[in-house]
């Protein structure tokens, strides 16, 4: 694989180009931002936050690294990536945006796999924390502190976007996606994480049927991933409770429940949706 740092982006602010120059990008208007010394670039001003540091903690950024490097989610991952690079030809240079590429395991997995293809990634997260995370370790992609609401990057700029058990803003997505571009979604099935969730929660809610494709997209494929999973210490069980949504969501007495596990068999549960981006959608 030939792998380069996305190079269009769009001020946060007034949305014209960004150009880079030396040490940071800056418009014509006179906005600057600057590159870190890990080499991503805060594209999230202060105005566009919600709070004062969104996203995953430095302390969940770091749970997820630990979890995702045992492999435990390796199946999801290596689905995801030949659901992305499908039907991409070698030597037609291919934009991808992962929107909440989170420490960045998806993206490097998927760069893995990638032989023969020449692609220019970039990975967005509203954590700063993830973001220098990933930056650390994957100096041949562009690395970006974003919102999926507002996306710093041109209209019709991406070929692939990915959306990884995140905030899906499809108008965004069309927005930003070539005429031919493709979105690839992955969402956590019914029964993911089912014995967790059986443990923290009194009753669980019910199964959702299956959701039409958001407006401006059709549905181009689906896929289900299924397995399971051994945790067998207290700290794995942990990371993966800090990496996820159910932290928040149980109550005190649900997470004193999950603390006190030393071991657990939890299935892995994940739907891979393809969309297509349908005709003069976003443009």
């Amino acid at each position: 694989m030939t792998s380069s740092p996305f190079i269009s982006f769009n001020c946060p602010l007034d949305g014209r180009p960004l150009t880079r120059a030396g040490g940071a990008w800056r418009c014509e208007s006179g906005h600057c931002y600057d590159v870190a010394r890990e080499g991503y670039v805060n594209l999230l001003p202060v105005q566009n936050k919600k709070s004062r540091d969104p996203g995953d903690s430095k302390e969940m950024v770091a749970a997820r690294r630990r979890f995702l490097q045992e492999g435990h989610y390796r199946p999801i991952a290596d689905a995801t990536a030949r659901a992305v690079l499908a039907d991409i030809a070698e030597g037609s240079p291919t934009a991808i945006l992962d929107a909440g590429c989170g420490e960045g395991y998806y993206l490097r997995e998927l760069a893995a796999l990638a032989e023969g293809l020449e692609l220019q990634i970039v990975g967005l997260d509203i954590s700063k924390w993830a973001v220098q995370a990933a930056a650390r370790r994957s100096m041949n992609m562009s690395w970006v502190v974003g919102s999926n609401a507002k996306l710093p990057l041109p209209d019709a700029s991406v070929d692939r976007i990915l959306c990884m058990f995140g905030f899906p803003v499809h108008a965004e997505f069309a927005r930003v996606l070539k005429p031919e571009g493709r979105l690839i979604q992955v969402e956590a099935g019914f029964d993911h994480l089912l014995e967790l969730r059986e443990i923290i929660y009194p009753t669980l809610k019910p199964r959702v049927s299956e959701r039409p494709a958001p407006e401006g997209f059709a549905v181009h494929d689906s896929v289900n991933v299924r397995g399971h999973m051994v945790l067998d210490t207290q700290q794995q069980i942990a990371d993966l409770l800090a990496m996820t949504p159910h932290l928040y969501r149980a109550d005190a007495e649900g997470r004193a429940r999950a603390a006190a596990l030393t071991t657990l068999n939890a299935t892995i549960d994940a739907v891979i949706i393809s969309h297509d981006k349908e005709e003069n959608h976003g443009e």
